[in-house]
């Protein structure tokens, strides 16, 4: 578990918190399903995993962990559902309440990303696959949590790129 001093929601964006190499998983967050997608070991690509049924805090906990230890990842990534303006939801609240628990709960740092239009970008991806009404349904959480993770590593390697060339 990490240190109740990490667990100010500021610590959850700050990207140099990301370890370089090891997997990160990712979490499309839903109040009845939640998106799952992993990286590889050099944080290059990123693919989905699957969709689990969210269900009370313990049992939701018990998965995750044994995603991570599965993967062996070494971050948690959360999509952040903003509104399209930039302010926050009901929903957003939930998020950051769950990546301070994860926090809590977890031996791996966690991080929130805007998600916003994630799940439509998954569903249009899924579309262009000319999958069925049903095969979208399946797996469209999953996508979106793939998305919300390539997001989360493309601003990370953009924000250390800007910090390396202000140096």
């Amino acid at each position: 578990m990490q240190d109740q001093e990490t667990t100010n929601a500021d610590d959850f964006t700050d990207v140099f918190r990301t370890p370089e190499t090891g997997r990160l998983l990712a979490l499309d967050l839903g109040t009845k399903h939640v998106g799952v997608a992993v990286s590889d070991q050099l944080q290059f690509t990123v693919r989905p995993v699957c969709v689990v049924r969210r269900g009370g805090w313990k049992k939701f906990l018990k998965q995750i962990i044994s995603f991570l230890e599965e993967f062996d990842a070494v971050g948690l990534v959360l999509g952040l559902p903003l509104e399209f303006d930039g302010s926050e939801s009901e929903m957003s609240a939930e998020a950051r309440r769950l990546a301070r628990n994860f926090s809590l709960s977890v031996e791996v740092p966690v991080f929130l990303q805007d998600e916003r239009v994630s799940s439509y970008d998954a569903k249009g991806y899924l579309t262009k696959l000319g999958l069925s009404e049903k095969e979208i349904w399946e797996r469209v959480d999953s996508e979106a949590a793939a998305i919300i993770l390539r997001d989360f590593i493309t601003l990370r390697n953009q924000t250390i790129e800007r910090k390396s060339e202000n140096l």
